[in-house]
């Protein structure tokens, strides 16, 4: 799990940090003393927990809750006592008052643990049951974590025996998944198969000729048995 601190107090960034050093399953990727800093960070990373002060100058703790993905987990760590924060309409994880204790610590990162697990057992029925299908998206497992690809994003998806590269603008993503498998998740009429191992975004083709597609920089064959489907699906259909 990623996970991030985001406190005003350095003293209390500094104990969470020490914290997590001895919890195996937990990143510690960031180190946040306002709302907004985090807010930035996670335009651009993944989190998947968020150690979060509630009493913050500028956006507070509560505020920003209110903005974050609803997959990503908070833990507070705070001077207000549970009851306290039961008046407020968040949905934490668990709630560790200031001093944290280390075994009420690892408890809470356990129990966050578990729910991470289940949220990404429920991604992965998702993908098995094709749910995804019509939200433009779906989920794939790399480096023992889920990520969310948009179809848009795709470039196009190289086969390499068990296993398929998703080529993104920015980002490759290598899935053991095969590539009828992942073909049979994507929007037929935008992904089209054009060799034994490639699989292109009709979106991003650039340029073609009677052998290759050009996508930016990358040189795609179009394999003898494919031409026709080829042309038939995005050459007659995108005539002028």
């Amino acid at each position: 799990m990623n996970c991030i601190i985001v406190d005003d107090e350095p003293l209390a960034r500094e104990v969470v940090h020490f914290l997590t050093e001895d919890i195996p399953g937990i990143t510690l990727a960031g180190s946040f003393n306002s709302a907004i800093a985090a807010s930035q960070y996670m335009l651009g990373h993944p989190v998947d927990l968020i150690f979060l002060d509630i009493q913050m100058p500028g956006i507070t703790g509560i505020e920003f809750t209110r903005t974050i993905p609803k997959e990503t987990l908070i833990i507070f760590t705070t001077a207000y006592s549970e009851y306290a924060l039961d008046n407020y309409e968040v949905d934490a994880i668990d709630y560790l008052i200031k001093p944290v204790d280390p075994e009420r610590f690892g408890k809470a990162v356990t129990k966050a643990q578990a729910y991470h697990e289940m949220l990404l057992q429920g991604e992965k029925e998702k993908i098995e049951k094709g749910e995804s299908l019509q939200a433009g998206h779906f989920f794939v497992k790399s480096e023992r974590r889920f990520f969310k690809v948009n179809y848009d994003d795709i470039l196009f998806i190289e086969g390499l025996k068990d296993y398929v590269i998703l080529q993104l603008p920015e980002q490759r993503i290598i899935t053991k998944m095969n590539l009828k498998n992942i073909h049979d998740l994507l929007p037929q009429k935008q992904f089209l198969r054009v060799n034994k191992s490639y699989i292109v975004n009709s979106n991003h083709i650039n340029s073609f000729d009677n052998n290759d597609i050009f996508i930016g920089p990358h040189k795609i064959g179009i394999g003898s048995s494919y031409r026709d489907h080829f042309f038939e699906e995005f050459v007659t259909k995108n005539r002028m």
